[in-house]
């Protein structure tokens, strides 16, 4: 009954988006020297948005030279690997949702890393208490089997047109010859420059001389661009079954600690059978409808589609779109709040978790927890969850366990039509801090995503540690179909906060009528069932949160949330790249024939 406005808040959308296209500097080809960034792009054949300038040129390389979605998707993820190696890398995971244009279908895949076979519940809990979270995210214990190369040879083989030995040269390129150091990046170098230290082959490579990175200085990574030659030539199983793979093992068993360091780093139980036994798994995606869209994510071991798609299915019956800014926040936040006490209690691995992953998403559930939600008066977290199995009925409140915040995420169009959407992550910045000696890759801390005790004993919780399981991730990769065609797509960094980031700029996008890249770009503030809500300095300066916390929302300062990206189908046929404006320096949007060229 809604689409009608849909339609017009989307005209209105692209209306926007042109304009701001038109006041930014246009697009030259990429030169020799790092491109410049820009948080918007429109042309054809095709779409690139990365956080970084070299990653993003990188897959618009391969779709210049006849290379699809998915292979430039891929290019760009190896690329952030040398760029952004404290978020992504092969020593980590993620998940790849992929719309096919020939048969208009959205299929996933679960990339996400395992805990050895040898994990048990008491994974993270020595004499009877959970470590400490700075314990165990910098030791072998943290280390779940990387997901990444397994990812990017399923989706090639699958749905690529190019080999991974070429989708992997312009990455490889980069790692050779260098790029350019900015601000972001050191920045990240000296928030774990004490940790680093205290890792020989990590110190060699991100501390060379024991000193920070200059921001305009080139950064190389030799060692990367060997590991990428050898991932080339051998395939992913020189890391499932072969030598990488032996390295890895070793790293994560015997962790190279300094001498002189003073830091105590746990070992893992990591084992080349663990490697061997890894699959990325190929499963069906999320799908809501609303506004007459179809909204397809990633499922569990992912919480991202089915929370994303609770909180959009409490909203579907309250009309956003004529409601105040701070009316329609209210009740995005309390819609977020209801979804994550659903999530805690219901979502983790479904190998081993009976996840009721169609109960979650039904619209009915959806409408009996939406009836909690009043327009005067806020929720009180933790937030008691429902029973989508036997809905009416609620179970007992926990706290929302913590979940690390370093991802990134890139989205890709190509010229037929085919849109990846890609979130890939080790986990913390810089994620266990340990460096593979002579591959140049930093191993995830992925494992602790899982919870080390249970928040509440009398709670069950579906996310503690066992053998071969994947822990519960908020990874949230989108694409948004209108009548079986790409409307957008767009996915984020940030832990848990990435669900909330997907769903406002979601529904500030549909909704509220901003353009995608202004959408991107609004103050974020976020609730995932904790006591307050979680709020950007931007946000907390607004009049929207004066109004709020007059119906009783309370904020913290969460500092910088989430970095974005998205691509949009035009109605003419051109692709329109969109990119955060000012998060982590601004993104990186490019197409590959930019309008007017």
């Amino acid at each position: 009954m809604r689409r009608p406005a849909v339609r017009s808040f989307s005209l209105l959308a692209v209306t926007a988006s042109l304009a701001v296209v038109a006041a930014a500097p246009p697009l030259q080809a990429p030169p020799d020297t790092t491109p410049a960034k820009t948080p918007v792009a429109v042309g054809y054949g095709g779409a690139v948005s990365s956080v970084d300038a070299d990653a993003s040129a990188a897959g618009i390389e391969v779709l210049r030279n006849g290379g699809n979605a998915v292979d430039a998707a891929v290019a760009t993820a190896a690329a952030l690997g040398v760029t952004e190696p404290y978020s992504s890398g092969v020593g980590g995971g993620g998940y790849f949702v992929y719309y096919n244009s020939k048969t208009h279908k959205v299929s996933t895949i679960d990339g996400r890393e395992t805990a050895p076979k040898s994990a048990t519940s008491n994974l993270f809990v020595e004499n009877g208490q959970p470590l400490a979270f700075a314990d165990a995210v910098t030791s072998g214990l943290s280390v779940g089997t990387p997901g990444t190369p397994a990812t990017w040879a399923t989706a090639l083989k699958e749905w690529g047109s190019r080999p991974l030995g070429q989708v992997l040269k312009p990455a490889e390129r980069i790692a050779r010859d260098g790029f350019t150091v900015d601000a972001t990046f050191r920045s990240q170098t000296s928030d774990n420059q004490a940790r680093f230290a205290d890792f020989p082959a990590t110190a060699k490579l991100f501390l060379p001389g024991g000193r920070l990175p200059v921001v305009g200085s080139t950064f190389t990574n030799p060692d990367l661009a060997r590991t990428y030659t050898e991932l080339g030539k051998k395939g992913v199983s020189a890391i499932y079954g072969g030598d990488i793979g032996s390295d890895i093992v070793n790293t994560v068993r015997k962790p190279p600690v300094d001498p002189a360091a003073t830091r105590v780093v746990r070992s893992g139980d990591l084992t080349t059978a663990d490697l061997k036994a890894y699959k990325a798994k190929q499963q069906a995606p999320t799908k809501v409808s609303y506004r007459g869209l179809d909204v397809y994510s990633i499922a569990p071991s992912s919480s991202g589609g089915t929370t994303v798609g609770e909180a959009l299915n409490i909203l579907e019956k309250t009309d956003l779109s004529k409601a105040t800014e701070a009316q329609y926040l209210h009740h995005y936040l309390e819609a977020s709040r209801i979804a994550f006490a659903d999530r805690g209690r219901w979502v983790g691995d479904p190998a081993f978790e009976d996840v009721p992953t169609a109960g979650l998403l039904s619209q009915s559930y959806a409408d009996s927890r939406a009836s909690l939600i009043k327009d005067d008066s806020v929720l009180t977290s933790p937030l008691a969850p429902g029973d989508p199995t036997s809905p009416g009925s609620t179970g007992t409140a926990a706290p929302t366990t913590y979940e690390g915040e370093n991802t990134t995420h890139l989205t890709v169009a190509d010229k037929w039509g085919n849109v990846v959407a890609y979130t890939l992550t080790i986990e913390q910045t810089g994620g266990s801090g340990i460096t593979v000696p002579g591959r140049g890759f930093l191993l995830n801390n992925e494992l602790t995503d899982f919870s080390f005790t249970q928040a509440n004993p009398a709670v069950h919780d579906p996310n503690l540690p066992g053998p071969g399981k994947r822990p519960r991730s908020s990874i949230s990769p989108t694409i948004v179909l209108d009548h079986g065609r790409v409307a957008f797509a767009l996915g984020s960094p940030g832990g848990s906060t990435i669900i909330t980031t997907v769903l406002q700029v979601l529904t500030e996008h549909v909704d509220r009528g901003l353009p995608l890249v202004d959408a991107i770009a609004a103050p974020r503030v976020s609730q995932r069932n904790t006591t307050t809500d979680t709020a950007e300095p931007a946000f907390l300066a607004t009049a929207a949160k004066d109004q709020l916390a007059a119906i009783g929302h309370t904020f913290t300062n969460g500092g910088e949330i989430g970095a974005a990206t998205g691509v949009q189908r035009l109605p003419d046929g051109r692709w329109l790249a969109a990119a955060e404006t000012v998060r982590r320096g601004g993104g990186s949007a490019r197409v590959v024939q930019p309008s007017g060229s």
